[in-house]
């Protein structure tokens, strides 16, 4: 988890990032899937809109203005027109441990094949915020946790009217924990290297048997989107939206494959925490970790921020909907400060 704080309105805003190893009990909410090996801006699975156009139109009406006639968003790559940051500077000094991040326009979106649900390319304006350098940690979370009792979803038994098709015997308290297989095997079904695990929770990563004892600077694992919004109402500040998110991550680089640039290992060197070897049996560690790493064990972006990429995956405020960015292409117009659909689906495009 990470938090954002905006000037303008003088107040907390929230942005948790960094907290999933195997949360699954949620659903629909959007996620940010953060992984080094697709485009920083592929970086995107909570989005937004309607089954129509009309519909994204409706949802779209604050938040759009109308782009010069010439400017079409275009189908591939983009030329001739470049981000604009904002150029005003912070309203006040930093926060505890955050970093400004300026907004302004950028290019959202990917053309890597396979993440149809992150194309197109697509123009967005987010304001400024102060953002947390670091993803949360489970330093962070046990203080929450210490101050207000809260038990997050994973350790809590499921209530059979919640999940009414369920056997008795399997409505027990835990979460999704990565359990690669002992052989290579087809990639066409994720329950072959995740499972549910009796007892496994934030504070038993990998379950009853295990601990963070040795883990408190690691990103905060197993905790759903209830669980973050939460968290963030005990620290005054929010969830980011997946345009903010995208525009942080970015450091103030324009439409490249990862945070840091083009280059997965640029000089050889490895710039996040990611699975190395062959997925999912054999993780050779060769960043270091074959799990989850320390926060900020790898470069920062240009804006000072942390395991923009790579180490967990991330939530975002939004819903997410496969079409919400073809729908804002399709517009074409400007999307201000978007904060995805009213509803969500986990449908792909057709």
């Amino acid at each position: 988890m990470s938090f954002v704080q905006k000037a303008y309105l003088n107040k907390w805003v929230w942005s948790l990032a960094g907290i999933v190893f195997g949360a699954g009990l949620t659903g629909s909410v959007g996620y940010h899937w953060r992984r080094a090996h697709v485009v920083a801006a592929a970086d995107v699975m909570g989005a937004h809109c309607d089954d129509g156009i009309g519909a994204a139109r409706r949802e779209a009406g604050g938040v759009a203005r109308a782009l010069p006639a010439a400017a079409s968003v275009p189908s591939g790559v983009p030329n001739g027109w470049v981000p604009k940051l904002n150029d005003s500077p912070p309203s006040g000094p930093a926060p505890a441990g955050m970093v400004w991040v300026p907004g302004g326009e950028f290019w959202m979106g990917s053309q890597e094949a396979g993440m149809t649900d992150a194309k197109p390319w697509h123009r967005v304006y987010v304001d400024g915020l102060w953002m947390d350098k670091t993803e949360v940690t489970n330093e962070q979370f046990a203080r929450f946790v210490e101050a207000t009792g809260y038990v997050t979803l994973a350790e809590r038994k499921p209530r059979a009217e919640d999940y009414p098709h369920a056997l008795p015997g399997k409505l027990f308290a835990g979460s999704v924990v990565f359990s690669p297989p002992d052989h290579p095997v087809q990639l066409d079904n994720q329950f072959r290297w995740w499972n549910y695990v009796a007892g496994a929770n934030w504070r038993h990563p990998e379950g009853p048997q295990s601990d963070i004892k040795d883990r408190m600077n690691h990103p905060v694992v197993h905790i759903a989107y209830e669980d973050a919004a939460a968290y963030c109402i005990w620290a005054r500040k929010r969830l980011p939206t997946e345009a903010e998110f995208e525009f942080a991550s970015r450091g103030r680089l324009d439409r490249k494959r990862y945070v840091w640039g083009d280059e997965f290992m640029p000089g050889g060197k490895h710039m996040a925490n990611t699975f190395q070897g062959h997925f999912p049996d054999i993780n050779t560690g060769d960043d270091g970790y074959r799990g989850t790493a320390p926060v900020a064990s790898f470069p920062s972006n240009g804006y000072g921020l942390f395991d923009m990429a790579g180490n967990v995956w991330e939530w975002t405020s939004d819903w997410y909907r496969a079409d919400y960015y073809r729908t804002l292409a399709t517009i074409g117009e400007i999307a201000i400060n978007p904060k995805g659909p009213a509803d969500g689906t986990t449908s792909d495009l057709a």
